[in-house]
């Protein structure tokens, strides 16, 4: 065998050694990802350990531990699915970035409808429970009275508190001084804590279903009293109507008013051995209905002219005999007016009711219709003014 087919023969035969020994690349090839995924992984793991942290995280007072990617406060609510109102309280504040071993913690707040003494206000709380809420508040509860216990836990929809503290009043009755330290809703309850009662018809100068206030000083109002029925006068009505038939400026009574009559029960009550002004009780009943007056009031226009009688000084006759004045009237009451007429001579005159009651021209004018048919007579003393 020549050289040439030797080496030939050494090649293929050393190619032939080659590809069974080329066996181990192949399975490097495939060992060589292999080893990449285990490295990768291997690295992962490291992040892995070194992102993880351990919390423990506090939600109303109940604690837990947990493992969190997150890297502060707000990423740690957020996986937890806690969410937190302007009333919650979170610390650390959100925001602040997390450690391993850290703790936070949640208080949610809460809704408290609170009435403090009869006053009601709106407020939050974060507190758990009725105790924790009043310390929180600041509000004295040592002796009061809560509509809810203590211990009463708060949920996360609130709560409707009623706290009445414990106040000093003072109540003066039969002559005496009680004082006593209560915790009651009303003036009433007061009273019977201070082992007083009202009876029948006795009060308090406070209304008793009142809040008693601190330093209060109330007056218990011993009432006795009577009823007496009582008939009484009602006043009538006027009613004024025109009359053509009678001279302007005449008024004449044509129906007398009558006053009615009621009958009035009224209560006569003696406060702490005191007479009180007596006080009506119920409706009155009307025994008798009023009369009304009826007055006709002149419209006619009276002549003042009298043929005979014109010229005289009837101002001095009237300045005489009633000083000027159409009202006047004599001291036994039997003449009236300016020309002091008694009442029949005044109505066989043509006048209607008194002549005092009459317009001065009306009086001027029947005095001059008497002149003319008696003359001076009527007046015998200051008739001889009438030629003055």
């Amino acid at each position: 065998m020549s050289p040439s087919q030797s080496s030939h023969r050494a090649a293929r035969g050393g190619s032939g050694r080659r590809r069974r020994t080329g066996e181990s690349p192949e399975t490097l090839r495939r060992l060589v990802p292999r080893a990449l995924v285990v490295a990768v992984l291997a690295g992962g793991t490291t992040a892995f350990v070194a992102h993880d942290k351990v919390i423990k995280l506090s939600v109303d007072g109940t604690p837990r531990t947990l493992h969190t990617f997150a890297d502060d406060v707000d990423e740690l609510l957020a996986d937890e699915d806690l969410d937190v109102g302007g009333h919650d309280i979170v610390a650390p504040a959100p925001g602040t970035g997390l450690g391993s071993g850290d703790k936070v913690a949640v208080r949610h707040g809460r809704p408290l409808a609170l009435t403090v003494d009869g006053q009601r206000r709106q407020v939050w709380t974060t507190a758990e429970t009725v105790d924790g809420a009043l310390s929180q508040l600041g509000v004295r509860a040592e002796g009061a009275y809560l509509s809810a216990s203590r211990s009463h836990r708060i949920g996360r929809h609130g709560l409707e508190l009623a706290v009445r503290t414990e106040r000093s009043v003072v109540f003066v009755a039969d002559g005496r001084e009680f004082r006593v330290r209560t915790n009651a809703a009303t003036i009433r309850e007061a009273l019977a804590q201070a082992g007083l009662a009202l009876r029948d018809h006795d009060t308090t100068s406070v209304p008793p279903d009142s809040f008693p206030r601190e330093g209060q000083t109330v007056s218990v109002l011993r009432i006795t009293g009577t009823k007496e029925v009582r008939e009484e006068p009602i006043a009538f009505r006027t009613v004024k109507k025109p009359d053509a038939d009678l001279p302007r400026g005449t008024e004449v009574v044509v129906q007398q008013g009558v006053p009615g009559v009621r009958r009035v029960t009224y209560r006569l009550d003696t406060v702490n051995g005191v007479k009180q002004k007596p006080k009506p009780m119920g409706a009155e009943v009307v025994v008798r209905a009023p009369r009304p007056q009826i007055v006709h009031i002149g419209t006619k226009a009276l002549p003042t002219s009298v043929q005979g009688a014109d010229t005289l000084s009837w101002r001095a006759l009237a300045q005489c005999e009633a000083g000027g004045r159409p009202d006047a009237v004599d001291a036994s009451g039997t003449y009236g007016g300016l020309y002091q007429f008694d009442v029949s001579t005044w109505h066989g005159l043509g006048g209607i009711g008194r002549p005092q009651d009459a317009p001065a021209e009306e009086q001027t004018y029947r005095a001059k219709k008497l002149y003319v048919t008696r003359g001076a007579s009527p007046w015998p003393v200051c008739g001889r003014k009438l030629h003055g």
